[in-house]
């Protein structure tokens, strides 16, 4: 069904994904002003492809299961993209003006979590099923 909790937590993943990236500055560089996640082709890629599989495993409502993976996937994919932040907020602070880290930097953050929101529904959906097929 998709009037579950779990889809809330997955429109919410792709709202943050495939859209606030894009309004929300990453972080802000001396010379060249703020970047965002489209002056990159990287970095709007794989926030598409996190938006993307997120759409995916709500259109898996019927399979749970596959649900559940697709969401572990999701979290590996922004846990390499968190890296990737953290990896180049590093290279940033060597320089000798001060850069700014943006509010966007935390959106794989804020995926993540309701990532593991979404699984943890998905989890409570299983052993439901499970639990009424054990009393047939």
């Amino acid at each position: 069904m998709i009037q579950r909790i779990q889809t809330l937590y997955l429109v919410i993943v792709v709202l943050l994904a495939a859209v606030l990236p894009f309004f929300v500055n990453l972080w802000v560089e001396t010379e060249a002003g703020p970047l965002f996640a489209k002056d990159d082709v990287l970095i709007s890629i794989l926030f598409y492809s996190v938006a993307v599989l997120a759409a995916v495993s709500i259109l898996l409502f019927k399979k749970r299961q596959n649900q559940f993976v697709v969401n572990r996937l999701n979290m590996l994919l922004n846990l390499f993209l968190l890296g990737f932040f953290v990896y180049r907020s590093l290279n940033l602070s060597g320089e000798t003006a001060v850069s700014e880290k943006g509010i966007g930097m935390l959106i794989p953050v804020f995926s993540i979590v309701f990532l593991v929101l979404a699984n943890r529904a998905i989890k409570k959906d299983e052993d439901l099923v499970k639990s009424v097929d054990r009393l047939r």
